[in-house]
């Protein structure tokens, strides 16, 4: 299962950098995580608009990539998709053909893409898994984005059967970590509840928590997914993708999340539920049952550490988060 060294020095082009994911997985090559022959090249929409194809082929071009992990995508939480479910189906659906054209025209040995579980039926049973994928239509609530990251793997299966090439995908499920996207209005649950727990502290006000709290997600620690990119990158062959999720048992609800935030900021005020907001898809349960045939001995961060670390990389990087 191990990838074989070939004609050319390894050389790992990250798209979306800069982002959550991307800085997690630089972190992790930093503290020594990587291999001694691996050059690691991270790129963000500062160094080419991806959904341009001149562009995104002028940057392989630049970089020679053997290998690369493609994260870039236009993402957002639940309302900014709900608002505009064209714009995220149009920009990702262009970035994601010109990067896998990319890779293929430029001979890249490996592409590893990041998924979501929001791609699964909304109607469905759990837990999901990976060849449920497109048994189904996706949550209304977000179809855009969903229908565009669906579509990499019928990408990476074509790819495969008309090329040969070794193009595969990660589906994580709720990510967070430091260098999140901490806005309220348009960011992910975790770090737009993170900020919002952060000013009410500083007021001296409730924490209204958006919809009733019950909805369920597993959460995964952006430096636990990091480590898991590399592992899939070194040693998964297969075109299928592979689920990056902590066990079904972790699963927690927004309430338990909005309570554990608070805990982590010391933060005594009450949680108020609007339940006028929307509450999105109930749950998304996932198994990890493959990745813990390939990775049977990973470690994940204990939710509650892995909050504490976020918020308080949150606090102490309030001025310059983005938010």
């Amino acid at each position: 299962m191990t990838e074989t060294a070939g004609p050319r020095p390894t050389r790992i082009l990250v798209t979306g950098g800069s982002g959550l994911v991307g800085r997690a997985i630089a972190r992790v090559v930093a503290d020594g995580e990587g291999r001694a022959d691996e050059e690691w090249i991270f790129v963000s929409s500062k160094d080419a608009d991806l959904t341009s194809a001149a562009e995104t082929r002028a940057l392989f071009e630049k970089h020679r990539p053997t290998h690369v992990i493609h994260l870039a995508a236009m993402v957002g939480g639940l309302f900014k998709n709900i608002r505009c479910n064209l714009d995220f189906w149009r920009r990702n659906i262009h970035i994601n053909d010109n990067v896998l054209h990319s890779a293929y025209e430029c001979g890249v040995r490996k592409v590893v893409s990041c998924l979501s579980t929001c791609i699964f039926p909304d109607k469905t049973t759990y837990p999901i898994d990976e060849s449920m994928i497109h048994n189904g239509p996706p949550h209304g609530s977000n179809f855009g984005y969903s229908y565009a990251k669906r579509m990499i793997d019928v990408q990476n299966r074509a790819y495969f059967e008309q090329h040969g090439c070794r193009f595969t995908a990660v589906i994580p499920t709720n990510v967070f970590g430091p260098h999140d996207n901490f806005n309220i209005e348009d960011g992910h649950v975790l770090p737009g509840l993170i900020h919002k727990v952060y000013l009410a502290k500083q007021t001296g006000s409730p924490l209204t928590v958006w919809g009733t709290g019950k909805p369920r997600r597993q959460f995964i620690y952006s430096l636990d997914l990091a480590r898991l990119f590399l592992r899939v990158l070194q040693e998964y062959d297969e075109i299928e993708p592979i689920i990056l999720s902590v066990g079904e048992e972790d699963e927690v609800s927004i309430k338990e999340a909005a309570e554990t935030i608070a805990e982590a900021m010391d933060f005594k005020g009450e949680l108020v539920f609007d339940a006028t907001k929307a509450d999105g898809q109930f749950k998304k349960t996932a198994s990890n049952g493959k990745l813990r045939r390939c990775l049977p001995g990973f470690q994940f961060t204990p939710f509650k550490q892995a909050v504490k670390e976020t918020c308080a990389w949150f606090t102490a990087n309030y001025a310059t988060a983005r938010k």
